[in-house]
C-alpha cells in the first residue's frame, strides 16, 4: 500500500535530484545568496584581458595601424561586418557594441580554458575554468541575447512587435511562443556543452597519455572554441535581425 512516508520520501529524492550540479564549486556569501566564486574570478581575468588590448591598442591611433591597433581594427571591422551581415544596413551599426562584447567575452573565455592551466590554481574547493564552462555563464549570455531582441522589436514596433505570433495564421501562437523560449535554451547548451566536452576529453588524454600527444586535440580545440564564439555571436545577431523585420 503506497503510504504519507513513501510519497515524501518520493519527493525528496525529486528534490535532491532537481539540485544536482555539475562538478564543485567554490562560493562565495553575497547577502542571503552564494555565488559560483570561480566563475567570477575567471569572468574578472578575462575582462581584464580584453580590457587591456583594447586600451593599448588604441591608445595612440596612427593613420597607418600598427601592432595591437592593427588587432583591435581587424576585430572592430569584422564585428560590423557580421552585425550587417545578420542584422542590416539601416540598424546594425546600434547592435555592434553588444555583438562585439558577446563576441570577445565568449571568444577569450573559450580560449582562456584551452591555453591557461586553470586547474594548477589551487581553490579551498572546486576549480577554476574557463567562465563558458559554467552552465550559469552561458544561460546568462543566452537570456542577455532574448532581452536584446525583445527589446530591438518593441523599440521598433511597439507592442505591435507582438503580431509576429500570429503570423502567418494564429493557430502557430503556441508554435512561435515555444520558439523564443527555445532560442536561449538551444544558445546556451550548445556552449556549454562543447567547451565542457572539449575541455574534459583534454583533461582525460593529458592524465593518461604524454603531453605531446594531445597537442593537435588541443588546436583543434582553440579552432573549435573560436568558432563557437562566431555561432553564438552569428545567432545573437540574426534574433535581433529578425525582431526588426517587417512582417507584412
Amino acid at each position: 500500500m503506497y503510504t504519507i512516508d513513501q510519497s515524501i520520501t518520493k519527493s525528496f529524492s525529486l528534490f535532491e535530484i532537481s539540485e544536482v550540479s555539475v562538478g564543485q564549486h567554490f562560493y562565495w556569501e553575497i547577502g542571503n545568496y552564494e555565488v559560483h566564486g570561480q566563475v567570477l574570478i575567471t569572468s574578472w581575468i578575462v575582462l581584464t584581458i580584453i580590457a587591456l588590448i583594447s586600451l593599448l591598442g588604441n591608445k595612440e591611433l596612427k593613420s597607418v595601424p600598427e601592432g595591437l591597433q592593427n588587432l583591435t581594427e581587424y576585430i572592430t571591422e569584422f564585428i560590423r561586418d557580421l552585425a550587417k551581415t545578420q542584422i542590416g544596413e539601416e540598424e546594425y551599426l546600434n547592435w555592434v557594441p553588444f555583438l562585439g562584447t558577446i563576441f570577445l567575452f565568449i571568444f577569450v573565455s573559450n580560449w582562456s580554458g584551452a591555453l591557461i592551466p586553470w586547474r594548477l590554481i589551487e581553490l579551498p574547493n572546486g576549480e577554476l575554468a574557463a567562465p563558458t564552462n559554467d552552465i550559469n555563464t552561458t544561460v546568462a549570455l543566452a537570456l542577455l541575447t532574448s532581452i536584446a531582441y525583445f527589446y530591438a522589436g518593441i523599440k521598433k514596433k511597439g507592442f505591435g512587435y507582438f503580431k509576429r505570433y500570429i503570423q502567418p495564421a494564429a493557430f502557430l501562437l503556441p508554435i512561435n511562443i515555444l520558439e523564443d523560449f527555445t532560442k536561449p535554451l538551444s544558445l546556451s547548451f550548445r556552449l556549454f556543452g562543447n567547451i565542457l566536452a572539449d575541455e574534459l576529453v583534454v583533461g582525460v588524454l593529458i592524465a593518461l597519455v604524454p603531453l605531446v600527444v594531445p597537442i593537435p586535440l588541443m588546436l583543434l580545440g582553440l579552432f573549435t572554441s573560436a568558432i563557437q564564439a562566431l555561432v553564438f555571436a552569428t545567432l545573437a545577431g540574426a534574433y535581433i535581425g529578425e525582431s526588426l523585420e517587417d512582417h507584412h
